[in-house]
C-alpha cells in the first residue's frame, strides 16, 4: 500500500515545486493577482483619485510644480489636448493620464481584477461544463455520444472569436433570460458564459477520447462485474482519472479566456462601461499611440506577462501530474 506521504498527489507537488520556471511562473502570476486586487487601496489610499470619472479640467503636481492633467497640443496646428505623460510617482499619475483624465495606473489596476476574474471563472465554467459532457459522451457511448459529438463539431466549426463576437453581439444588447437564468445585457457574468460555452469542445474532445479508452480499463470493468452503478462508476472511477487532465487544462484555459476577454473587450463587446479590462484601457488609448504609449503599451504588455506565465505554469502542472508527457516531449 502506497503510503499518503508518497501518495500520487504529493509526489506530483514535489516535482512541480522542484520546476523551476514553474515556480518563477507562479510567483508571477501571484504578484500580478495582488497587485490587482490592492486597485482599491492605491487608488483611493495612494494615488486619491477615482479611475471611472472623467477629469478634463484636473490638475495633479509634477516636480513640485501644479501641472494640467490634459495639456495644449504642441503638435502641428496647435490644437486639441494632449494628456499627461508618465510621472514615474505612485501618489501623482504613475503612467500618466488617458483621454478623459483618468489615471491610468489605477484603470490598470482595477482593468486587471475584471480581466483575471473573468478568465479564471470562464475557465473553471468551461472545465466544469466539459467534465459533464465530455465523461457523459465518453462513457455512456451509442445515441449520447452521437448527439454530444455532433454539437461539439457544430461549435467547433465556427471561428472562435467569430463566434464570440455574434454571441456577444446578440447577447449584449437583449440579455439572456432561459427559464431561472436570467443575466442582464451589461452584466459581468454574460462575457463569462460567452466565453465558456465557446471553449467547451477544446476540453471535452480530449476528455471524451480519454473516457473511451478508460472505460475499457480492468478496473472499471471489474466495477460493472461487482454491480456497480453508472454514476458510482463515473464518480468513483472515471472522473479521478480525467481529474489530473481538468487540472492541466485550468491555468492553460484561464490564459486563452483572458486573451479572448481582452479581444471582446477591445471590440467593445465584452465588459461594458463603466467597468474596465484590459481590453477596454488599450481601446482607449488607441488615439494616444503615438502621443502617450503607456496607456495601450502597459495593459499589452500584462496581457502578455500573465498568459506567457499560465502558460509556463501549465506546462509545469503537466509534467508534474504526467510525467510520461515530459518523456515524450523531449523525444
Amino acid at each position: 500500500m502506497t503510503s499518503s506521504k508518497n501518495g500520487p498527489w504529493r509526489t506530483a507537488g514535489r516535482q512541480l515545486i522542484r520546476n523551476r520556471p514553474a515556480m518563477i511562473a507562479a510567483a508571477a502570476f501571484v504578484i500580478i493577482v495582488l497587485a490587482c486586487l490592492a486597485a482599491p487601496l492605491y487608488a483611493h489610499h495612494v494615488a486619491h483619485v477615482d479611475p471611472f470619472t472623467s477629469n478634463i479640467s484636473g490638475t495633479t503636481e509634477v516636480d513640485g510644480r501644479t501641472t494640467d492633467l490634459l495639456q495644449q497640443s504642441t503638435d502641428g496646428l496647435g490644437l486639441g489636448v494632449t494628456p499627461l505623460g508618465p510621472t514615474w510617482d505612485l501618489r501623482h499619475y504613475f503612467l500618466g493620464a488617458d483621454n478623459q483624465g483618468r489615471d491610468v495606473m489605477s484603470r490598470l489596476l482595477y482593468g486587471g481584477r475584471n480581466s483575471l476574474a473573468i478568465g479564471l471563472t470562464s475557465a473553471a465554467v468551461c472545465c466544469l461544463l466539459a467534465a459533464v459532457l465530455g465523461i457523459a459522451a465518453g462513457y455512456f457511448g451509442g445515441w449520447a455520444d452521437a448527439v454530444l459529438s455532433r454539437l461539439f463539431d457544430v461549435v467547433w466549426a465556427f471561428p472562435v472569436y467569430l463566434l464570440a463576437i455574434c454571441l456577444s453581439v446578440v447577447l449584449m444588447t437583449g440579455g439572456l433570460d432561459i427559464g431561472p437564468l436570467h443575466l442582464d445585457a451589461g452584466s459581468m457574468s454574460m462575457p463569462v458564459l460567452i466565453i465558456a460555452v465557446i471553449y467547451v469542445p477544446y476540453v471535452a474532445r480530449p476528455l471524451r477520447g480519454q473516457v473511451m479508452a478508460l472505460r475499457e480499463r480492468e478496473f472499471v470493468h471489474a466495477s460493472i462485474g461487482t454491480g456497480a452503478g453508472d454514476w458510482r462508476i463515473m464518480r468513483r472511477e472515471v472522473l479521478p482519472n480525467v481529474l489530473p487532465t481538468l487540472i492541466v487544462f485550468l491555468p492553460m484555459m484561464t490564459a486563452l479566456n483572458m486573451l479572448t476577454e481582452s479581444a471582446l473587450s477591445f471590440l467593445s463587446v465584452g465588459v461594458q462601461s463603466p467597468d474596465a479590462s484590459w481590453g477596454t484601457i488599450i481601446n482607449d488609448g488607441l488615439g494616444l499611440l503615438y502621443t502617450r504609449p503607456a496607456v495601450t503599451v502597459a495593459p499589452g504588455l500584462l496581457i502578455a506577462a500573465t498568459a506567457v506565465a499560465l502558460n509556463i505554469l501549465g506546462d509545469g502542472v503537466r509534467d508534474a501530474l504526467d510525467p510520461n508527457a515530459r518523456v515524450r516531449g523531449s523525444v
